[in-house]
C-alpha cells in the first residue's frame, strides 16, 4: 500500500472512531439468574468490587486505529475508496507482521490499574479480527507466530494474567466469538458481506462445525492452560442461536442471516466450568442462563437496576491505543462511577496500550488521580449495593452490602467550588447518629425537618479538602 494511501486510511479511520458506530453493544431488557451455587458465590463477589480495566490490545496498535471493525463491509464504516477492500484487508492483516511489543509491561499496566483503585480485569484474548494475543494450537496467526515469537513473554495473555493475579485482581478473558481471520468463519469462497459468517450453514454444516470445534478449543486453552480465570467476556452478540434473536438485535441494524449461528455455548460453558468452578460467562446480549452480568456499552443505564451489570466505558475516544487521544478527566470517571454504582452497577473502563507494550503516561497520571480519590472514599464505592431511593438531585446514594451503613455521594461539577452546605430528600439517618465526611473523618452538623436533611460543611473543610471531585458522607440510616 502507498504511503500517500496508508495516511488517506489512517486519517479517515482515526476521525471515524470518534464517532457513534455501529458496533456497540447496547444494554439487554432481560435477565436470568444464574442457578450454581458457585456462580452465584462469585458473582456476588464480583459486585463487591465495582471498577475495573478492560485492555484492548492486538494488531490495530500497530497503525493506531479502531479495533477490527475497518475490516467489515458495512455501510457505516468508512475507508478510502481508492483502495480496493481485498487490498485493505490484506494490509490489516498484515499489521502482525509489525507487531513487536519490544517493551511489553504488563506489570506497568497492574500497577497503574491498582493505583487507579481498580479489582478486576478483562484483556482481549483474541478480538474479531482473529489475530490470537495467547499460543493458541488453532491458529498460526497470533503473537507467537511473528516478530515477538523469540520473546520469553511472547504469549503475553499469561504473563497479563499473571501480573494482574499478583495484584489481587479477578482475571477475566475477553473472547470475540466471531472470527473474520479464519476460513470456517469467512470462507474466502464467497465475499465478505458484513460482520456474519459469509456462507450458508444449512448448505455447509461441516464448515461451520469446524468453526465451532475451533471456537470451542481456543476456549479450552483459555479456561485450562492459564491459570485461574474468574470471567469469560464473549464480545460478537451476533453469533448466538436465531431463536435468540429478537427486536434488541434487530435494533443494531445489522443483517441478519436466515441460518443459526450456534456455537453450543452449554457445552462449551460445562467445559469451562469444569476446570473454572464458578466461572463468570458474560455471553453479551444472548440471553439466558450464560449471560451473567449484562454490560451495556459506552453508556449508563437511566435508572437503577436490581440484577448485575456492569458499563464499559472508554477512558479516551477508543478502545485501543489511537494517537492524540481525547481522555476523560478524573473527576468525569469519578463521576461516572458514583453514578454507575448507585444504579447497582461496576465500571469497565477501556484503555489501550501503545504497540511497544506499554501505557502513555497520561493514562497513568489519569488513573492515578482517580485512585487518589477512592483511596479516601472508597467504602462509599466497594461492597455496596444499591438503596430503593438511589439519587435526589445531584446527590447519589449507596449502602454497604451488610445494610449498616449508608452513604451520601456528591458530584462537585469541575471548575466550582464545594458547597457550603448539602441538602437532599430522603434517606434521612437515624436521629442522633454521626454523619462523617469519608475524606477526613469529620463530623458534620446535619439536620433534618421532615425528610429533608442538610448538611454542613464549615470553611476550613472545605479548604482542606481543596479541589476534590466529589463528596462521600457515611452515615447511619432509619
Amino acid at each position: 500500500m502507498k504511503k500517500s494511501l496508508l495516511l488517506l486510511v489512517l486519517t479517515s479511520l482515526v476521525s471515524w472512531g470518534t464517532r457513534a458506530q455501529g458496533n456497540l453493544h447496547q444494554q439487554s431488557k432481560t435477565y436470568e439468574w444464574p442457578t450454581d451455587p458457585q456462580v452465584l458465590a462469585k458473582l456476588d463477589h464480583w459486585r463487591d468490587q465495582k471498577f475495573g480495566m478492560i485492555i484492548h490490545w492486538g494488531i490495530y496498535a500497530v497503525p493506531g486505529i479502531i479495533e477490527s471493525w475497518s475490516i467489515c463491509s458495512e455501510d457505516w464504516i468508512e475507508r478510502d475508496s481508492t483502495i480496493a477492500y481485498e487490498d485493505y484487508k490484506d494490509w490489516y492483516w498484515g499489521q502482525s507482521e509489525q507487531f513487536n511489543p519490544v517493551n511489553f509491561n504488563p506489570e506497568q499496566w497492574a500497577t497503574a490499574a491498582k493505583s487507579a483503585g481498580m479489582r478486576y480485569v478483562v484483556f482481549t484474548t483474541k478480538h474479531h479480527d482473529g489475530f490470537a494475543m495467547f499460543d493458541t494450537q488453532e491458529s498460526d496467526y497470533k503473537i507467537t507466530n511473528g516478530p515477538f515469537k523469540n520473546d520469553p513473554r511472547a504469549n503475553v495473555a499469561k504473563y497479563v494474567f499473571d501480573a494482574f493475579r499478583k495484584e489481587d485482581f479477578l482475571i477475566g478473558a475477553y473472547f470475540s466469538k466471531p472470527d473474520w481471520h479464519t476460513p470456517y468463519y469467512w470462507w474466502p469462497k464467497y465475499a465478505t458481506a458484513d460482520r456474519n459468517n459469509n456462507y450458508d450453514i444449512r448448505k455447509h454444516p461441516w464448515r461451520w462445525n469446524q468453526f465451532k470445534e475451533y471456537t470451542y478449543n481456543q476456549i479450552r486453552e483459555l479456561t485450562h492452560d492459564y491459570g485461574k480465570v474468574d470471567i469469560l467476556w464473549l464480545d460478537g452478540g451476533w453469533v448466538r442461536p436465531l431463536e435468540t434473536v429478537n427486536d434488541e438485535v434487530r435494533a443494531w441494524g445489522a443483517d441478519i442471516p436466515e441460518w443459526s449461528q450456534d456455537i453450543d455455548m452449554p457445552r462449551i460453558a460445562e467445559m469451562a466450568r469444569e476446570a473454572q468452578p464458578g466461572l463468570l460467562i458474560v455471553d453479551r446480549t444472548v440471553h439466558g442462563p450464560y449471560e451473567n452480568y449484562q454490560t451495556p456499552e459506552q453508556q449508563i443505564p437511566a435508572e437503577k437496576i436490581d440484577h448485575p451489570w456492569e458499563s464499559c466505558i472508554t477512558l479516551g475516544h477508543a478502545w485501543g491505543y489511537v494517537p492524540d487521544q481525547h481522555f476523560k478527566s478524573p473527576a468525569k470517571v469519578i463521576h461516572n462511577l458514583i453514578e454507575v454504582v448507585a444504579k447497582g452497577g461496576s465500571l469497565l473502563l477501556g484503555v489501550g496500550p501503545k504497540p511497544d507494550g506499554t501505557l502513555e503516561e497520561e493514562v497513568i497520571t489519569r488513573l492515578a488521580a482517580i485512585g487518589d480519590w477512592l483511596d479516601q472514599n472508597g467504602a462509599a464505592i466497594y461492597e455496596t449495593r444499591p438503596v430503593d431511593q438511589y439519587r435526589d438531585g445531584s446527590v447519589y446514594f449507596t449502602q454497604h452490602k451488610s445494610g449498616k451503613t449508608h452513604y451520601a455521594l456528591v458530584p462537585v461539577p469541575e471548575g466550582e467550588a464545594l458547597p457550603a452546605t448539602i441538602s437532599w430528600t430522603g434517606n434521612v439517618p437515624k436521629k442522633g447518629s454521626a454523619l462523617k465526611l469519608l475524606a477526613t473523618g469529620t463530623k458534620l452538623k446535619w439536620q433534618a425537618e421532615g425528610n429533608r436533611v442538610t448538611v454542613t460543611l464549615p470553611e476550613k473543610v472545605r479548604q482542606q479538602l481543596g479541589t476534590t471531585p466529589a463528596l462521600a458522607l457515611s452515615f447511619t440510616h432509619n
